[in-house]
């Protein structure tokens, strides 16, 4: 199987497993990540192959849809991968940047993997955490889950371990100052951290807006 057919039937596997799936983690989602995932990978000496499996198969069972289990994801992404005869080298690559790539994998410091491809396929998840995509997945997520728009009340905790991250039911707001504002200066490639600065100033943008708005000043 040649690595253009190898993706192509990890495409429609993708599509198939994730058919509705919550908007801010189905197909879409996925489509946006492989095509910055592509558009990072020609700046940096990477395998290609390894960082669009990656990327494909990197929310193919996310943990917060399946009660909190990390293992479901690589998994799936391992069986499907061997039954195509992929290369145990791949496979075993794509099945660590699936285990590492989340950003709560990054508040453990127990985290050890690291690889280019990782940090490609990562910065392109990451870009898709941010800017106007960013935001519309962030109040997406916090309505699948009933959580308030925001709440003054509320501080966001800034210290958060993973396991705190994993339980946190905090209002949408709160998780632009927890996770999405910080992502600017966790990219790990050139590319990304250009990529990173327009969409981090429209999130500083819209939440001035939005808290004029909430204040009755505009």
């Amino acid at each position: 199987m040649t690595n253009t057919q190898i993706i192509e039937e990890t495409i429609a596997f993708v599509k198939e497993t994730l058919k509705g799936a919550e908007g801010g983690h189905d197909w879409f989602h996925i489509q946006r990540v492989f095509k910055n995932t592509l558009l990072i990978a020609k700046d940096e000496k990477v395998d290609v192959l390894v960082v669009s499996l990656g990327a494909l198969l990197h929310d193919i069972a996310d943990a917060k849809f399946n009660g909190g289990d990390e293992t479901v994801g690589p998994k799936m992404a391992y069986e499907f991968l061997t039954s195509l005869g992929v290369d145990k080298k791949i496979v075993d690559h794509v099945v660590k940047i699936i285990e590492n790539i989340s950003y709560k994998s990054s508040l453990d410091s127990k985290t050890l993997f690291t690889s280019k491809e990782l940090q490609v396929v990562q910065d392109a998840d990451r870009l898709d955490a941010i800017g106007a995509i960013g935001i519309a997945r962030a109040f997406n997520y916090g309505g699948f889950k009933n959580r308030e728009l925001y709440n003054p009340e509320i501080a966001p905790n800034l210290q958060m371990t993973k396991e705190e991250y994993k339980k946190s039911k905090a209002p949408s707001i709160n998780h632009f100052y927890e996770k999405l504002l910080l992502l600017k200066d966790k990219m790990n490639t050139e590319s990304g951290k250009k990529l990173a600065e327009k969409r981090h100033q429209f999130m500083l943008e819209y939440l001035e807006q939005f808290y004029k708005e909430w204040n009755g000043n505009a």
